[in-house]
């Protein structure tokens, strides 16, 4: 079985149809959307591609497949055009192999104060960044952002990440190359 993590869609619909075409070939039991779904941010320019209408309707057709958390750009008029929950600030994901996850955007909880709220070994997965991080964090849990698939910081490609439990591999991939492990 495998989780696919996406974040930072920013309503570009090319880049999820590119998930939705990935996701096609691994078949992931699911994929988890870490927020900022169909608005762009009045931080960001409005990105190249941005079709909020066409992002709401590939994931209205995909809905079974989400489970998702809210970001800081989502609000409730998108949940109005998605068919699926969108506004909760953290969601879990427990796998029968003992492995867990603690899903949320990143702007409230983050590697600061993730130990405030979670007890366990749970495995904070955040996007908001746009910056791709897989690490180990001083306080002992692991620390995951897959990036964004369409508008990236720092320098980094288009990402998103995947876990497989057959292998237990948490990896970042390149959206362009998705057979490829990205290595920030």
């Amino acid at each position: 079985m495998k989780i696919m993590f996406i974040s930072d869609i920013h309503g570009v619909d090319s880049t999820l149809e590119q998930v939705l075409d990935i996701a096609k070939e691994i078949c992931p039991a699911k994929i988890a959307i870490l927020g900022d779904v169909l608005y762009h941010g009045p931080r960001n320019g409005v990105p190249e591609f941005y079709n909020p209408q066409r992002v709401a309707a590939l994931l209205n057709e995909n809905k079974k497949l989400f489970i998702a958390v809210r970001g800081n750009c989502d609000t409730e008029v998108d949940q109005m055009m998605l068919s699926f929950p969108v506004l909760a600030r953290s969601a879990h994901i427990m796998l029968e192999d003992g492995t867990s996850f603690f899903l949320t955007h990143g702007h409230i909880w983050d590697e600061s104060n993730f130990e405030k709220i979670f007890d366990g070994n749970a495995i904070l997965v955040h996007g908001h960044t746009h910056l791709p991080v897989n690490k180990l964090s001083e306080k002992g849990f692991r620390v995951f952002n897959p990036g964004s698939i369409s508008l990236p910081k720092g320098g980094h490609p288009r990402t998103f990440g995947l876990y497989d439990t057959d292998t237990h591999e948490l990896t970042i991939r390149l959206l362009d190359d998705w057979k490829k492990v990205y290595n920030p």
